[in-house]
């Protein structure tokens, strides 16, 4: 049985409604209904969940502070910074003086890539940027009641943004190019602990498999995604549009050395440590990224 934390408004949700089981496969999926993210990280904590959806960034951390957890990457969907489509904001430069709307806390990863690829500019968001933290759905009305100048959402609030008219300024992928990372590292991955993963091998190569064939599913047969329509709470066929499309770019094509040497050199330049943001945050954690062998 795989106990699987799934995110109240998180996309998880689509591709396990998809998600088939052929003959001989080694599991059964339990979801657990979990508020947000950080609820997701405790239930996993605690072992009331096997499994979750969350970041390399935070499971480096937690092994440097002592809990052995593994990631497996999800998606490479990226978060975007948003802005109204007549806002006189077209750079991370003219956003000093302005109000930021941030989704997720102060380590959050969108954040945490803003922050050092405004350095590389030499523009220091620390200071001068008003910051609202927040979940992402009162970061979407934040700005559409225009309390914010610009958010710093998730990929699906960003894209339900896009479709409404809103104009994107840069996106994670852009994020990654201004602090000089070719590579598509994707952020968001399943995350366990490393001694469960270790006696469930078999259970984890099966459900990786199952789960990457109902994501490739979502995005190739018109049926699939009308059928988890009614999980995504929209009905504008602008929005379900654009949401396939940004859903779809994020499925993972290369996963190997490269990317996770990318992500190796990335890692210090986002300043997180033992869960805290410092200067010269140590290397990124060996066992980080799972490997069944």
């Amino acid at each position: 049985m795989l106990r699987i934390g799934i995110q109240a408004l998180g996309t998880l949700e689509w591709e396990l409604s998809q998600l088939k089981q052929p003959p001989g496969t080694r599991f059964q999926i339990q979801p657990h209904l979990l508020a947000n993210a950080e609820a997701g990280k405790i239930a996993l904590q605690a072992g009331a969940v096997d499994i979750i959806v969350s970041d390399w960034l935070w499971v480096s951390a937690m092994r440097e502070s002592g809990m052995a957890l593994s990631f497996y990457p999800y998606s490479s969907a990226s978060g975007a910074l948003m802005v109204a489509a007549d806002s006189p904001i077209h750079t991370l430069a003219d956003l000093k003086g302005k109000r930021l709307g941030i989704a997720g806390g102060a380590l959050d990863k969108n954040w945490l890539l803003l922050q050092a690829a405004a350095k590389q500019q030499h523009i220091d968001l620390s200071s001068g940027v008003e910051k609202t933290f927040a979940a992402p759905p009162l970061i979407s009305e934040q700005i559409k009641q225009g309390r914010v100048d610009a958010v710093l959402t998730y990929w699906h609030f960003a894209a339900k943004l896009e479709a409404q008219g809103y104009r994107q300024i840069i996106d994670g992928k852009g994020l990654l190019k201004a602090i000089g990372v070719t590579e598509t590292i994707p952020f968001l991955g399943f995350v366990f602990k490393q001694s469960w993963a270790d006696s469930h091998k078999a259970v984890l190569s099966d459900f990786f498999k199952a789960s990457s064939l109902a994501k490739n599913q979502l995005c190739t047969d018109a049926a699939a995604w009308h059928n988890i329509q009614p999980l995504t709470k929209e009905t504008d066929p602008a929005i379900l549009k654009i949401l396939r499309q940004r859903y779809c770019e994020g499925i993972v094509v290369s996963w190997g050395a490269g990317e996770q040497q990318a992500a190796a050199r990335l890692y210090p330049l986002l300043g997180v440590s033992g869960q805290q943001p410092e200067a010269g945050s140590p290397s990124l954690q060996p066992g980080t990224f799972w490997a069944a062998e």
